[in-house]
């Protein structure tokens, strides 16, 4: 279209901080934008090889959470809540979180999935439900107020979510509601495990403190398929994402390794086995 160099730097920077909390997205533009002025077919090469490193390491962090799980709580088919979607459709080919689960699901150990429905866009009740349905897995959907109840009565063996940053202390932010389901696996005393790549992991920061959120507009929770839900005077408080304090994590596994959370382990090793 004939841009001119400011106006494709514009366009670049506009993709780059879409996502404020998300840090892969930043991460992959940085890794491709010097390539620019080599051109298109330079510039989509790399794109397709990120794609593919990143569907391997979906497929790494699948095998090492499958395993952490069984090691932990016996090896037996499994009653998982997750929170979001982290399959396929938010990745690449596998999943991260959901990843963890197909691979269980590969070996005969998973016995239902409960996927939270993710208020107040629903990524749960209309992706991770629809992958799990096409992947044959046992699968419930329940409302997010509904987890914690699930979780204190028993009906969850653990819950193991994505994360669009964690920070070097161990603090992970994901979709909001992440931290309701985390608190209620902690008072039940079972597991609660973070899984992403490594690109997810952001050094820069020390604490979550320093993870800047994402806040939405009132539509989202005002308004459900085009109706006005709520008073027409109502504003809302309207986070994406919420931070799980390293604290109330057992595990964050990336593609490199599975960092001990719970034992007091960081994420100062930088991914070395």
């Amino acid at each position: 279209e004939s841009w001119s160099p400011t106006q494709l730097d514009d366009a670049i920077d506009s993709i780059r901080n879409a996502r404020p909390t998300a840090v892969n997205l930043a991460w992959a533009v940085d890794k491709v934008r010097p390539l620019v002025p080599q051109g298109r077919d330079v510039v989509f090469a790399a794109a397709q090889q990120i794609a593919a490193e990143d569907e391997a390491a979906n497929h790494a962090m699948g095998k090492l959470g499958a395993d952490w799980w069984l090691n932990k709580v016996g090896d037996r088919p499994l009653r998982l809540l997750t929170h979001c979607n982290t399959g396929s459709l938010a990745t690449t080919a596998w999943g991260t979180a959901l990843g963890v689960i197909r691979e269980l699901a590969a070996r005969g150990r998973i016995e239902v999935v409960f996927a939270d429905e993710t208020r107040p866009l629903l990524q749960g009740a209309r992706l991770t439900a629809w992958e799990l349905d096409q992947e044959g897995i046992p699968y419930k959907v329940l409302p997010d107020g509904a987890a914690a109840m699930a979780i204190m009565t028993g009906e969850i063996d653990g819950a193991l979510i994505g994360a669009d940053r964690i920070v070097t202390n161990g603090d992970s932010a994901n979709k909001i509601g992440s931290l309701g389901v985390a608190l209620a696996c902690n008072a039940a005393g079972i597991p609660f495990m973070v899984v992403a790549p490594e690109s997810t992991v952001d050094r820069s920061m020390k604490t979550g403190k320093e993870i800047h959120i994402e806040f939405r507009n009132d539509a989202e929770v005002c308004n459900f398929a085009g109706l006005r839900t709520n008073h027409l005077r109502a504003t809302t408080y309207n986070p994406a994402f919420d931070v799980t304090p390293a604290r109330y994590i057992a595990a964050v596994v990336t593609e490199k390794r599975v960092y001990e959370i719970a034992q007091g382990e960081d994420l100062n090793a930088g991914g070395a086995s």
